[in-house]
């Protein structure tokens, strides 16, 4: 029954990989992410770093496997290219969705955990260093080819964002110089303990599942 226990374990991974992306899309993936991305993307670089780097710890230790966080982020990647595919066939533009990076990060926590011989506190705290790290300058690259967030914005409004949120004018330097240094920075200290968090949670479920 070992192969089954596997699917399952697997088959688990998909299901929280799709909420995980749920979330990011209703907390403003598209809303968040291309419309206030040029004022808010330390916020968004902490947010997106703490969250795959808990699921992906988690799972990545849960079957002992590197390549399990890639193929996470694999996951939620495909399914947010999926809404981005919906909200195009309803007429709007291509960049009115602008996917976010995980795939890299998450490659880099593999690549740790697999150079240090499957070492859990090495990927907790090589790996999560990591993600912090290259996630905002991965989406940085990624936002640049948007071809205007801010012409989204204002000419495709969304029907779920409240009129208080409308989007701004961006004050570039008044709240930092670089938001991809402050961003990287701020998520390679956040990212070590959120790691530690995905790693508990990996162990309370061991022994939930021997109770």
């Amino acid at each position: 029954m070992v192969w089954l226990r596997r699917t399952t374990h697997y088959l688990f991974i998909v299901v929280v990989a799709v909420n995980s992306t749920l979330l990011t899309i209703n907390a403003g993936d598209y809303i968040f992410y291309t419309d206030w991305a040029w004022t808010s993307f330390v916020v968004f670089s902490i947010s997106q770093s703490t969250m795959l780097v808990v699921g992906a710890v988690y799972y990545m230790l849960f079957t002992g496997v590197p390549g399990t966080a890639t193929y996470y982020a694999t996951i939620m990647t495909i399914y947010t290219w999926v809404a981005k595919g919906a909200w195009f066939a309803l007429g709007y533009p291509y960049d009115f969705i602008a996917v976010p990076v995980w795939i890299p990060s998450a490659m880099l926590l593999d690549l740790t955990y697999w150079a240090t011989r499957r070492n859990k506190h090495a990927a907790i705290i090589i790996g999560g260093t990591l993600v912090g790290l290259s996630l905002p300058i991965f989406n940085m690259i990624n936002l640049l080819l948007v071809r205007d967030p801010l012409e989204m914005a204002f000419k495709y409004p969304r029907p779920t964002l409240p009129p208080y949120m409308t989007p701004i004018e961006p004050q570039v330097g008044k709240f930092y110089n670089s938001p991809v240094a402050l961003g990287s920075g701020a998520g390679a200290v956040l990212s070590v303990p959120i790691a530690a968090l995905g790693a508990k949670l990996n162990t309370w479920t061991y022994r939930w599942m021997a109770a």
